[in-house]
């Protein structure tokens, strides 16, 4: 038992991953979590603020996924430090800068988001599948949404994105099976990063703290499942099960981390 207990202590022990958007929100809960059970991991953000509290397991790699010669580097960073990728994580992501109407949309915009949702993710998985095929080994993850399922829950181009990523981690499982190579992906239901506080909080007075705390309680005011307010901690445990051996014969999976939200109708009042 005691055995057991050590292994599942160490779930990602002596792997190697690339978590893009690993500086702040769900990247950087899933750069603690997984050195915490240890993983050396390569962090590709676009940001230089890089959290002091990162470990000594963890490099960081200027990137912007937008542009395949800053992904295909972090790939290469990985290779030439550790001399393999085990677990590619595409988490990096944007928003629109409004929720525009369709015909006052601004196809810059568009183009902008699907920029980095889009080819940032597809980036990700061409780059992991040039290391991963030869060793026929590893796993892609990605980060979707709830907004990936079901429409109305954000603007036109991030909604349209996220569905897209579930396209594109099905066809990644369909190609790379053949070498033993998995692809999933994580759509959680709205939670209070950074780049959802900056979407719903533009132009209002309040301190990054309180539209924090409104928007939780809003996000649990609305939630199917009570009792708990969805954090990036929680989406970082999803990424760890997808990228450990517990999930070794889970691919072209979409997890969704919504505590049932998009499978209920609570207009019928059955269950109120």
């Amino acid at each position: 038992m005691a055995t057991i207990a050590a292994n599942l202590s160490r779930r990602l022990e002596g792997k190697v991953a690339i978590i893009t958007g690993g500086a702040s929100g769900i990247g950087e809960a899933t750069v603690g979590l997984f050195t915490k059970h240890g993983a050396k991991v390569i962090v590709a953000d676009i940001s230089k603020k890089v959290p002091q509290s990162f470990s000594p397991d963890v490099t960081y790699a200027q990137c912007d996924v937008s542009r395949e010669e800053d992904v295909s580097a972090a790939v290469d960073l990985a290779m030439e430090k550790h001399g393999k990728l085990d677990i590619m994580f595409n988490n990096a992501g944007t928003v629109d800068k409004k929720n525009s109407k369709a015909m006052e949309y601004d196809m810059e915009e568009f183009q902008r988001v699907m920029n980095v949702n889009i080819k940032g993710v597809m980036h990700g998985i061409k780059h992991a599948a040039r290391v991963m095929v030869p060793r026929k080994n590893g796993c892609i993850i990605s980060t979707a949404s709830m907004a990936g399922i079901v429409g109305g829950l954000g603007p036109y181009a991030y909604t349209s994105s996220k569905h897209a990523i579930i396209g594109l981690t099905k066809q990644g499982a369909a190609e790379m099976g053949r070498y033993g190579i998995r692809v999933n992906c994580v759509s959680p239901a709205a939670l209070a990063t950074d780049i959802t506080l900056q979407f719903f909080g533009k132009d209002n007075p309040m301190s990054l703290e309180e539209i924090r705390a409104n928007w939780e309680a809003f996000c649990d005011k609305v939630a199917n499942l009570k009792d708990h307010t969805l954090r990036a901690q929680d989406i970082a445990e999803a990424a760890l099960y997808l990228a450990s051996e517990e999930s070794k014969f889970v691919s072209g999976h979409n997890l969704v981390v919504d505590g049932g939200n998009s499978v209920v109708n609570h207009d019928l009042g059955l269950y109120q």
